[in-house]
């Protein structure tokens, strides 16, 4: 596997893990890091001795979503076409490869996931998530965006519960994430990683065609219910509210006060 700068990459016997590896920065997703995770997803697709994929993050935190700092510094010029193609290809594009990856994969969650790291989480089939992670997609309320590019949450955590967790903005702790079906299980954090890797090892153990053909069907399931269409119709809503007033003047006035509005929105009513 190629040399990375911003992923870990752990192999265990059939499961591979792919870590985010920014904890300095709380694991925000960088352009080279969804690049890095993307190419490394592939590379294990490829890989038949890969029966499991595990995606997780170092340090204290799974994902604190996209890197803000990044997208001002380096696309705060980018015109509709640039900002579209960017988006599509690393937001929509690489988080539909983690849905349709034909191995069974699992996010391990602790501490902070947020937006671009809950589109990541959620695009995997199961979610395991210490006792003390949280949830959470502010932007709606601190950006002025429609949702983060993937609107995977009506899916995975019905429809009521995602329009509060989007209109409120608050944080979703592991527990309640876990009744209301969005995470399969709930364990101490100092047990996380081992109860991650027992569930992949297990699963690891299944005739792997026979696990490929359960997944389709499954997934299958969603796309006759319309998840396809829905995930590219949020994509081009998403792109349309970098194009309003709101967005614009929530830009000018600055990161800063955007991440301040957003710790404030997801520390706030639970």
């Amino acid at each position: 596997m190629a040399t990375t700068t911003q992923i870990a990459v752990e192999r265990r016997g059939a499961v591979l893990r792919l870590l985010h590896d920014r904890p300095e920065m709380r694991n925000a997703e960088s352009q080279t890091l969804l690049d890095e995770l993307d190419a490394a997803l592939r590379e294990a697709i490829a890989d038949e001795t890969v029966r499991v994929i595990v995606i997780g993050g170092r340090g204290d935190h799974f994902s604190a979503g996209h890197d803000l700092k990044e997208a001002a510094a380096r696309r705060a010029g980018f015109g509709v076409e640039e900002r579209w193609a960017y988006e599509e290809l690393r937001y929509l594009d690489y988080a539909l490869r983690i849905w349709d990856c034909p191995k069974p994969t699992i996010a391990e969650v602790k501490g902070a996931c947020i937006a671009g790291g809950f589109m990541v989480a959620n695009m995997c089939d199961l979610i395991v998530a210490s006792d003390d992670a949280f949830f959470a997609d502010p932007v709606c309320r601190t950006l002025a965006a429609a949702a983060v590019e993937v609107l995977v949450h009506p899916w995975v955590m019905g429809l009521r519960a995602a329009k509060e967790f989007l209109f409120t903005g608050r944080r979703l702790g592991a527990e309640e994430a876990h009744r209301i079906g969005m995470v399969n299980r709930v364990v101490p954090r100092a047990e996380l990683e081992a109860a991650t890797m027992a569930l992949a090892q297990g699963i690891a153990e299944a005739p792997p065609f026979a696990l490929r053909l359960t997944k389709r069907s499954l997934n299958r399931t969603l796309d006759i219910q319309g998840f396809r269409a829905a995930i590219a119709a949020h994509f081009d809503t998403h792109q349309l509210s970098h194009m309003t007033d709101e967005f614009r003047r929530t830009r000018e006035a600055g990161l800063a006060g955007a991440i301040a509005r957003g710790k404030a929105a997801t520390t706030g009513a639970r």
